[in-house]
């Protein structure tokens, strides 16, 4: 078995060096380290990594847009020192599969890395309970009922294969239905639920405990 080809990014030499020496020793191949984003993008396109591992701030093209040039191609996790909502958010829509907080790289990266080659999203475990608890006090505060009860039982199926970061066309397959089904249901959730994109769906998955 070919091993998982990875792109390092970020901007600090030490956090490079130090994150090349975990995910080799786990069996894992760093193809190509890059000091910003531009050089990030130039890189994918050159080595076409199966996983790029990138920090959120990088000079001249910072992380969030190099992921939008880079997420059609390759996989991308991100590393960041911010934990809130709307980093988060922005990392989804970028296009990411994946957002570690740097302290918590050392344990939970090897596991990132082989979650997001596999098709699926992860997501530090603080940034599921920040979120969770976040949506909570949102709630009381505002006083809303949440609308998951609204959803059937194959609705909330097809809300957590496609919150794993799978395709349409691979839900359908998955749970034995058609294309046309999962559409059908994918709007469906999105209108019970107030959701407007593949990124909110992920960012209320996480927020309800769907996913982890």
């Amino acid at each position: 078995m070919k091993p998982v080809r990875i792109l390092l990014a970020d901007d600090h030499t030490i956090v490079r060096k130090g994150l090349r020496m975990l995910l080799e020793s786990a069996g894992y191949q760093v193809v190509a380290e890059a000091a910003n984003g531009r050089d990030a993008v130039a890189l994918a396109d050159e080595h076409r990594p199966d996983v790029v591992v990138m920090d959120v701030a990088m000079p001249i093209l910072n992380g969030i847009e190099a992921a939008r040039l880079i997420s059609a191609k390759s996989a991308v996790v991100f590393l960041s020192m911010h934990s809130d909502e709307a980093y988060v958010l922005k990392a989804l829509k970028s296009g990411a599969r994946g957002y570690l907080l740097k302290d918590s790289a050392e344990h939970d990266l090897i596991l990132a890395v082989r979650t997001v080659h596999e098709g699926k999203a992860f997501f530090s475990p603080a940034i599921g309970k920040m979120l969770v608890e976040d949506y909570v006090r949102q709630m009381r505060e505002q006083r809303v009922e949440d609308s998951y009860e609204l959803l059937t039982a194959r609705e909330r199926q097809v809300l957590q294969v496609l919150a794993e970061g799978r395709s349409n066309k691979e839900v359908a397959t998955l749970l034995d239905l058609s294309l046309h089904t999962v559409e059908t249901h994918r709007g469906n959730i999105m209108q019970k639920l107030n959701l407007h994109s593949t990124a909110e769906i992920i960012l209320y998955a996480i927020r309800k405990g769907v996913i982890s």
